[in-house]
């Protein structure tokens, strides 16, 4: 059915949100809005929609009452800048309260929100706000002079500290700025089509590369929440992963506030001690984060297993392999299951060990196709497989109503072929039809739990003066799945000494970001290519993975 404007706020207070936004799935919903949905919707009764926990130990609670108005004053404020439906917003924020205002006034207006991960450099905010075309940037103290390096920066709106620090000449500040203005704006209704994320993701042949989230993929997180992850309204749920990532936006944000959840946001520095902390305080039962974070726990042991027995009903593991050793750990010393899930920017999460779905436990296996998705393995002619063989990690977009990435936004894509998406990750299906994750297709290279394109740390090994060539590929590294490893053709006049070698991943860190500046360098005289020249970084990686092993089976043996 199509519904009219009034009659869209009205079915959605009457009605289930699943059966509402199913009609967005089908093509029938005209009208949508993600403020809507993931925060007026839930505003009476005073429900809490924010807990921040602060680096300085300090702590508020924020309710969607609040949200919405304060949603509302900045929605104003972006329409007197001119800002319309349809245009991109930026965050280069950390988790926070003005980080949560920012997102949902910018859906209120119908525009697009654009994440940037604040462990990024100029250089990687750069390429996205000029791909983008970002209307205006909300940042913080603490990040706003990485745009002072920024070609072309779009207008500047800053969160100043508690003292008014922070503020660049001709910037705006920004709750300032919210407080003089109305809080009454009634949301902007757009289709289920219509992006509400700009979304960008590593490659291996270029740049990052931009994709739009339409409204109706909103559906889809909120039934990852439910099923995958077991979401319950009496939970205490705590998703660790950044919101400048897809994980951290799509399941810590959007997906609890669609149920009408509290997010809980907690700023600064992860370590074990402040991890204990969060859990003990809010009594956490429900947590989701990355392998990297559960094998720090795991090191810890005895200190874990102490405070945490008996508290932690389900936990949710995605971004990287999940390694047998983590789920037996868990299980032992926590006596809880710790799920396997796998998914990609753009598709979010397809493959899952579902907590609230019963199904076999398969070790060692990803997961169950989630509901409304059908996940299949192809051979090299795009053929399906049967169990038992390796081929490509796939969806068959005609039987996957959930399914709803569309393509790169104003780029070409060979991901799709024919009614397939190819996720370009290895897979092997099994008899009762779990997947297991064989390993990626390409050179992706997976780093505690971040997804970095090789291409885009060569690119930035390049603009040092002594670099003529650069080869990047993943290392495998028991703690943190790979490192990321760099093979560097020098200058003539230049020696590969340890102390350049610490000057290029500093300006890699610098200039790309915090996560992904390579850990190795390495000084080669050639680099392996093809007859036409191509680098070959899969003989680079191959010789990588075999001293790997060797190495594992010296120690081993010395064992």
């Amino acid at each position: 059915m199509n519904l009219v404007k009034q009659d869209y706020f009205q079915a959605s207070k009457e009605f289930d949100f699943d059966a509402t936004v199913s009609n967005a799935i089908s093509g029938n919903f005209t009208a949508m809005n993600a403020c809507y949905e993931c925060c007026d919707r839930h505003a009476g009764a005073d429900a809490v929609a924010l807990i921040q926990e602060n680096a300085d130990g300090s702590s508020s609670r924020h309710s969607y009452a609040e949200l919405r108005d304060q949603s509302a004053q900045f929605a104003h404020y972006l329409t007197q800048q001119g800002v319309q439906a349809g245009d991109v917003v930026a965050g280069l924020l950390p988790r926070g309260h003005a980080l949560v205002v920012t997102i949902l006034g910018t859906w209120r207006i119908g525009a697009i929100y654009q994440p940037l991960f604040t462990a990024f450099g100029p250089k990687a905010i750069e390429h996205r706000l000029q791909n983008s075309a970002a209307k205006l940037v909300v940042s913080d103290a603490a990040n706003r002079s990485k745009l002072s390096d920024v070609e072309h920066c779009p207008a500047v709106m800053t969160v100043t500290d508690a003292q008014g620090v922070g503020l660049v000449s001709g910037d705006c500040d920004f709750w300032s700025a919210l407080t003089s203005l109305s809080t009454d704006f009634e949301p902007v209704l757009r289709s289920g089509d219509d992006p509400f994320l700009l979304m960008f993701t590593s490659g291996t042949t270029g740049l990052a590369k931009p994709l739009e989230v339409p409204l109706r993929a909103i559906v889809a997180f909120q039934r990852y929440m439910i099923d995958a992850v077991g979401l319950r309204a009496e939970d205490s749920f705590w998703n660790v992963a950044d919101p400048g990532w897809a994980y951290g936006l799509y399941f810590g944000i959007t997906g609890p506030m669609s149920m009408g959840l509290p997010v809980l946001s907690v700023a600064g520095l992860f370590n074990l001690d402040r991890c204990l902390e969060i859990a003990r305080k809010y009594n956490v039962n429900n947590l989701a984060g990355a392998p990297t974070v559960f094998r720090m726990l795991i090191a810890a042991g005895g200190k874990v297993a102490d405070q945490w027995q008996g508290q932690l009903r389900v936990v949710s593991s995605a971004g990287e392999p999940l390694n047998p050793e983590v789920i037996r750990w868990f299980k032992e010393h926590l006596d809880v299951a710790i799920n396997d899930h796998y998914g990609q920017t753009e598709m979010g999460m397809v493959l899952c060990n579902h907590h609230n779905l019963e199904h076999p436990l398969h070790m060692g296996a990803a997961g169950y196709a989630s509901p409304g998705h059908r996940v299949v393995v192809l051979d090299e002619n795009f053929n399906e497989l049967h169990p038992g063989v390796p081929g490509i990690l796939s969806v068959d977009t005609e039987q996957s109503p959930m399914f709803w990435f569309n393509g790169y936004k104003d780029m070409p894509t060979t991901a799709f072929q024919g009614r397939y998406y190819l996720t370009g990750d290895t897979a092997e299906l099994n008899t009762d039809g779990s997947i297991s994750f064989v390993g990626r297709s390409d050179d992706v290279i997976t780093t505690s739990g971040y997804r970095v394109g090789p291409f885009d740390v060569e690119s930035a090994l390049l603009e040092h003066p002594a670099v003529i060539e650069a080869a990047v590929v993943g290392k495998p590294d028991a703690q943190r799945t790979e490192i990321i490893k760099a093979f560097v053709i020098l200058q003539e006049g230049y020696e590969g000494t340890p102390e350049l070698a610490e000057e290029l991943r500093i300006h890699v860190r610098n200039r790309l970001a915090a996560h992904a500046y390579p850990r190795e360098i390495e000084f080669p005289n050639e680099l392996p290519k093809t007859p036409s020249g191509k680098v070959q970084r899969f003989i680079l990686r191959l010789n990588e993975v075999n001293k790997y092993h060797e190495q594992q089976a010296a120690k081993q043996a010395a064992c």
